[in-house]
C-alpha cells in the first residue's frame, strides 16, 4: 500500500467518524429540543358553595379538567362569596371579573323566569336525566344560547350532574294533606316559589346556609334545600324531625358551569373541548357519587330520630295543578318561555313514552328482595 493510499483511507475514516458524530448529535437534538414551555392558562372560577357535597362536586369537575389539560390549563376554584355574592356571580362572569362560575340557573332566574326551565321547571313526567337529554339532543342548549343573546349576556354555559328529585323538605309535623301547607312560611328558590305561592304558602328565598337558623328562630316554618347530605350538614335534624321525600316543586335540577364568552372563545380549541367534555364526564360521576352519599346520610338522619315520609300522591297532584296555573300564566306573558315549554313537552312526550313502556317497575323487584 502506498503512502498516498494510506492517507486517503485515513482521511475517509476520519470523515465517517465525524459524520457519525454529527448524526448522533443531530439525533440528540431531535430527542430533546430546546423549546420553551407554553405558559399555563389559569381561570378564576367561583362556586356558589362554601363547603359540603356541592363544593366536592365542583372540585370533581376541576379535577377532570386538570387531568385532561395537564399543566396547560388550570382552574382556580374559589368558594362562595370569595369575589362576589352568589346573586352577582353571573354578572361578574359577564363582565370578566370572574372567568367562570359553578351554580344553578335558579340562582339568577330573576333576570328571566325562562331560566328556571333549565333545571327547576315543571315536571312533564321526566327526571333530570331526560331534561339533560333535552339540553343536549332536543334543542335545549340552542334555546339557552338564544336566551343569553336576548339578555345581552357575554357567557357560555354547560349543564351537568342530574340531581334526584328534591325532597319536599322539613316540617313541624307530618304532612298528610295539601291543606296543611297553606299559610306556612317556606323556603325554596326559582319557579318553585311561584308554584308554592299558588298552593297558599308564604315563600321566602334564602341561601342554603341561612335555612337552618331561619327555621330555628321561627322566621320560616318549613324548608327544603336539595338532598339528605346537604340537609344533614346544615343541621336540619336539629330543628325538625319530620322530613318529606319526593316532590314536584323541584323534581329535576342540575349544575350550570358558565364561562365568560369572549374569554372562552379566545382559548385554544382543545381547551374549549376539555371544558365542555369535562362537564359531560362529571355528569356520570355526580350521579354515581351523590346517590350513594344521599342514601348513607338518609340512614344517618333516621338514626338521629328523624321521621322520614314519602310525600302523599294527593299533595303532589296539587303541586301539578299549581304548575299548570303558573306555566299558563307566564307563557301568556312571555313568548320565549312558552317556546321553551313547547320544546320540552315535545321531547318529554316522545322519550318518556318509550321509557315508560320499556322500564319495568323497579319497586316491584326491590320489594321482592328487601320487603
Amino acid at each position: 500500500m502506498t503512502e498516498d493510499t494510506t492517507k486517503k483511507i485515513t482521511s475517509r475514516r476520519s470523515f465517517l467518524r465525524a459524520g457519525g458524530a454529527a448524526v448522533v448529535g443531530g439525533g440528540a437534538a431531535l430527542a430533546a429540543p430546546n423549546v420553551a414551555r407554553a405558559q399555563t392558562k389559569t381561570l378564576k372560577v367561583q362556586a356558589a358553595w362554601g363547603g359540603g357535597i356541592f363544593l366536592e362536586n365542583a372540585k370533581a369537575y376541576v379535577d377532570r379538567v386538570h387531568a385532561m389539560a395537564g399543566d396547560s390549563l388550570k382552574i382556580d376554584l374559589l368558594p362562595v362569596n370569595a369575589v362576589v355574592k352568589t346573586s352577582q356571580m353571573q354578572d361578574a362572569v359577564h363582565r370578566g371579573v370572574l372567568d367562570g362560575a359553578h351554580y344553578v340557573p335558579a340562582y339568577w332566574y330573576s333576570k328571566s323566569k325562562a331560566a328556571s326551565l333549565f333545571g327547576t321547571g315543571p315536571c312533564f313526567g321526566w327526571s333530570s336525566q331526560e331534561v339533560l337529554g333535552w339540553v343536549h339532543y332536543g334543542g335545549g342548549q340552542e334555546l339557552f344560547d338564544e336566551l343569553m343573546a336576548s339578555l345581552g349576556l357575554n357567557v357560555v354555559s354547560f349543564f351537568n350532574s342530574p340531581m334526584p328529585a328534591q325532597p319536599m323538605g322539613w316540617f313541624k309535623e307530618e304532612i298528610k294533606d295539601a291543606s296543611q301547607m297553606s299559610g306556612l312560611k317556606y323556603r325554596t328558590v326559582g319557579l318553585a316559589a311561584d308554584v308554592l305561592l299558588e298552593m297558599g304558602m308564604s315563600v321566602v328565598q334564602l341561601p342554603g346556609g341561612e335555612i337552618q337558623p331561619a327555621m330555628k328562630s321561627g322566621l320560616i316554618d318549613a324548608a327544603e334545600f336539595n338532598n339528605p347530605t346537604s340537609d344533614r350538614d346544615f343541621g336540619m335534624q336539629d330543628v325538625s324531625k319530620h322530613y318529606h321525600l319526593a316532590s314536584f316543586h323541584q323534581s329535576q335540577e342540575f349544575f350550570e358551569i358558565t364561562f365568560n364568552k369572549r374569554m372562552f372563545e379566545g382559548l385554544a380549541s382543545e381547551h374549549q373541548a376539555i371544558l365542555r367534555h369535562a362537564s359531560e364526564a362529571e355528569n356520570s360521576n355526580f350521579y354515581w357519587h351523590n346517590t350513594k352519599r344521599y342514601a348513607e346520610d338518609l340512614a344517618k338522619l333516621r338514626d338521629q330520630g328523624v321521621n322520614v315520609y314519602r310525600t302523599p300522591d294527593s299533595v303532589m297532584s296539587e303541586q301539578l295543578k299549581a304548575w299548570d296555573i303558573v306555566v299558563d300564566r307566564i307563557s301568556a306573558e312571555d313568548e320565549f318561555f312558552a317556546k321553551v315549554v313547547d320544546s320540552q313537552k315535545a321531547y318529554a312526550k316522545e322519550v318518556m313514552n318509550y321509557l315508560n313502556l320499556n322500564q319495568p317497575d323497579y319497586k316491584l323487584a326491590y320489594a321482592h328482595y328487601f320487603g
